[in-house]
């Protein structure tokens, strides 16, 4: 999706960023490991098929995706941060891809650097990102769909984020969460971002 590709917004422990051919080589690191391919449901790619796969993500209007990048909460931030390869811990996206309704978005999202996994930084970007899928994109339903045995990704959904437990599927191992976008949810967005700084995103 093209309406992110300048946007980098700066949150306190986070800096979404558009995935760009930069990233891919440690994208595709992360990728390797069984647990994060467990996790999220993910098959291995070849290198080339990574970069197609960057190139559908950036083109595609039904998807759309960020980097996340680690931050010191008090740290003053620079333009060339935002290129800092080494400072990527994750991504975040959604798909439009509900034929039904084409506001409904299906998350997802992955700290893959585990020493920054289980410090409020997956809610954070889960809280920017929403707020930008329903700002900016007119999202009205979110979906997720999370294996039964990710126990950590079930409870931010769950207790932090107020999704409801719709749908188990034993022969797939995998949970379904929703939460219907409305004024209060609107207003918590808001407010759960309003610490967070937008910035022109160029390329280097």
């Amino acid at each position: 999706m093209r309406t992110n590709e300048n946007l980098a917004i700066i949150g306190k422990q986070a800096i979404l960023v558009p995935y760009e051919k930069e990233h891919v080589l440690k994208y595709h690191e992360w990728m390797k490991s069984p647990f994060l391919q467990e996790m999220t449901g993910s098959e291995p790619l070849s290198l080339d098929e990574e970069y197609a796969m960057q190139q559908s993500w950036r083109n595609d209007n039904d998807k759309c995706t960020f980097i996340v990048l680690s931050k010191d909460p008090d740290t003053e931030i620079k333009h060339s941060d935002l290129h800092e390869t080494s400072r990527m811990i994750g991504d975040v996206n959604f798909y439009l891809n509900n034929t039904d309704n084409p506001h409904e978005a299906e998350l997802e999202v992955m700290i893959a650097e585990q020493e920054h996994a289980g410090k409020g930084v997956a809610t954070e970007v889960l809280h920017l990102m929403m707020q930008y899928a329903v700002n900016d994109i007119g999202v009205d339903d979110f979906v997720v769909r999370i294996k039964d045995t990710n126990n950590a990704s079930i409870h931010i959904f769950e207790n932090k984020l107020g999704f409801k437990e719709t749908e188990r599927a034993p022969v797939f191992k995998e949970v379904t969460l929703r939460r219907r976008v409305c004024d209060d949810l609107k207003a918590s967005l808001n407010q759960w971002a309003s610490h967070a700084n937008r910035i022109k995103y160029a390329l280097e």
